[in-house]
């Protein structure tokens, strides 16, 4: 099998421009020995080690069944339309592979129907989606809402034409038979390799047990791509929450079937309007609150605690009353067990003093979200692997700390597992610079965004754009855009002002431009060549103390005799400083700097771990080096 990978291989001779590179044949021999052990491995694998075909050719060479998660639904659409076709038939492979994706990707006939049936509920321009969705219905084969070239992925009607785990009736949905998800998980069941997310992977393992729920078929082999965001997800999901949407939802669901299929009982409306009533209410106090904050403080607030109240009221109200329809409406069945579920829900949320939580909420002005999340997970992902014997294997460009594993390996609780670090092929001795600027403010100084246009303008304007400048918060992002825009004639693109995908499109077409953008361009973001030859990074990435999950991680580490800076917030901050710099070098051609702005990178002892994490590029803190590098690059 390693021989697919060597210079003359099965690999070189199929896939044009394919280069033999040693890390890749070392992760791809480690993978094959893991498979055929049955043993979990973790592999940190550098960027262009090239870890995909290296995981996949021995993944369809072990002729066994095969879950492989992705970080994202674009990874995982890249890997199922992209990389898999090339491998199959580089290896001539004959098995079955199926994509599947959570029920929130599938148009759910039931509400399309059942909406139908009630659309004068509706303003017009949802009419007229719900319209071009219903003419989309009759021709679609899977129901994939991403393949409905009529109405966008974003549009508002499909929160109303899809279905969740609350509101899915099951088997006795009279439309089960034609159900797009029944389709789409019976198509993983027969395949040999299935292709899913790390979002659809985790609530399928959270509802499991309620039969119905259960999307993803058991496999000997369960390889996971950008594995660096499982131990924050699996928190997530392995927590509980209590949404805004589940309550307004349920209100609108009792309301239409009323409406639509027992029109004799008028107490229905009653509950439905005394239900979204309630959840408005509820809201626009939460308003008046911080926008995110810790649930213990909000729920001690007497206006919230009286709205809490009322809430469990209706919601008992609510009980009573789908009490006397049990049986008459599969959706009011449903319903009635929804409003049990949510009334169980919101006591344990209010049960704020069982420690080993993080209870938080955050609000918008539309909607809410109370939460509680386990501060580890390492004794749920153990009982996981236990019970679900295979193979289980890990796999990201950024997994280490300081050339160590221990900070993913025990939150996941992933102590028996082999582990291989393999540094990137990339020569960035020549192929980078990264400066640390002289004459740097303070990160948190006053007028801090004025002072780094001033000080970087001129790279950015030698460098003829080419340029992200990534940020650590919002407010800094469009305080530089603003300064940004005002001083320069290059195009200057701002994330959030038009869709990622839209954005990433205008930069690279531009050739010139200077893209500003914070969280969602840090990581999964691939621009190779001189398109982008430039990265800038405002400070160090530390979560703010304030983030509910941090803070009870830190407390609850202080409890434990440890360190929280050194053993929450740092190797946080670590792992996503190396997948912002891990934007700038995509190929072995590509050429370009790295600026970080924030002196604390040389100035304090913590300084080091970070450098000794990210790759060995040469060094300076003068800005002119930079420029004289980027000039002699052109």
């Amino acid at each position: 099998m390693i021989d697919d990978f060597s210079e003359n291989g099965l690999l070189a001779q199929t896939i044009q421009g394919f280069v033999a590179r040693e890390p890749q044949r070392n992760m791809a021999s480690k993978v094959s020995e893991s498979i055929k052990k049955q043993k979990s491995l973790v592999v940190e694998a550098g960027t262009g080690t090239g870890k995909t075909f290296a995981y996949l050719v021995p993944a369809l060479r072990s002729d066994k069944k095969v879950i492989i998660s992705t970080g994202s639904k674009n990874l995982q659409e890249q890997l199922f339309s992209k990389d898999l076709p090339i491998i199959k038939k580089a290896l001539d492979y004959t098995g079955k592979i199926s994509l599947l994706k959570g029920r929130a990707n599938y148009l759910c006939l039931e509400r399309l129907y059942h909406q139908y049936a009630a659309a004068g509920d509706l303003d017009k321009a949802l009419r007229v989606d719900l319209a071009r969705v219903k003419n989309w219905s009759i021709k679609t084969k899977d129901g994939d809402i991403s393949k409905c070239t009529t109405v966008t992925e974003d549009n508002a009607i499909w929160p109303i034409l899809t279905s969740t785990n609350d509101s899915c009736l099951g088997s006795d949905c009279e439309h089960y038979n034609d159900c797009y998800v029944v389709k789409a998980r019976k198509r993983a069941m027969n395949a040999d390799i299935v292709v899913v997310n790390h979002h659809l992977f985790l609530a399928d393992v959270v509802v499991k047990d309620t039969g119905f729920g259960e999307l993803i078929p058991k496999a000997e082999v369960m390889i996971f791509d950008e594995a660096h965001q499982l131990p924050d997800l699996a928190c997530h999901y392995f927590g509980q929450q209590l949404t805004s949407r589940q309550l307004f939802d349920l209100a609108k669901e009792i309301n239409l079937t009323y409406r639509t299929e027992v029109k004799d009982m008028s107490q229905l409306q009653q509950c439905a309007d005394k239900l979204q009533k309630c959840t408005q209410d509820l809201r626009l106090v939460i308003n008046q609150q911080a926008p995110k904050g810790n649930l213990r403080f909000l729920f001690n607030q007497e206006a919230v605690k009286k709205e809490i109240a009322y809430l469990f009221d209706t919601l008992n109200f609510c009980h009573e009353v789908l009490l006397l329809a049990v049986g008459r409406s599969s959706t009011l069945d449903n319903c009635f067990e929804r409003v049990n579920q949510y009334k169980m829900l919101l006591n344990r949320l209010t049960e704020t003093h069982v420690t080993g939580f993080s209870y938080w909420y955050e609000s918008t002005h539309h909607h809410f979200v109370f939460a509680l999340t386990p501060l580890s997970v390492s004794d749920k992902f153990t009982e996981l692997l236990t019970e679900r014997k295979g193979s289980w294997i890990f796999t990201s460009a950024t997994l280490s700390v300081n050339n160590q594993l221990d900070y993913f390996t025990q939150r996941l609780g992933l102590t028996n597992a082999d582990s291989l670090i393999l540094e990137s092929p990339f020569d960035y001795l020549h192929q980078t610079i990264m400066c640390v600027p002289r004459y740097m403010p303070s990160p948190n100084e006053h007028g801090i965004a004025e002072k780094l246009v001033e000080l970087l303008l001129p790279v950015i304007e030698a460098n003829n754009g080419r340029c992200f400048f990534l940020c650590t918060s919002y407010a800094m992002m469009n305080a530089l855009a603003k300064q940004f825009r005002e001083l320069t004639a290059l195009p200057v693109l701002v994330q959030g002002e038009t869709s990622k995908v839209k954005l990433l499109e205008q930069f690279i077409n531009s050739g010139n431009a200077l893209l500003i953008a914070t969280s969602s361009f840090w990581e999964g973001i691939d621009v190779r060549g001189d398109t982008l030859s430039c990265v800038i990074i405002d400070k160090l990435p530390f979560t703010s103390p304030d983030d509910p999950l941090i803070k009870a991680r830190m407390e609850d580490c202080q409890l434990q005799g440890g360190d929280a800076f050194n053993d929450v917030q740092l190797p946080e901050a670590v792992i996503t400083l190396k997948q912002g710099v891990g934007r700038l070098i995509r190929h072995h051609d590509d050429r370009g700097a790295i600026i970080i702005c924030d002196n604390r990178l040389v100035m304090r002892p913590y300084g080091a771990i970070f450098l000794n994490s990210l790759p060995p590029s040469p060094r300076t803190r003068d800005l002119n080096k930079v420029i004289d590098f980027l000039l002699a690059k052109h």
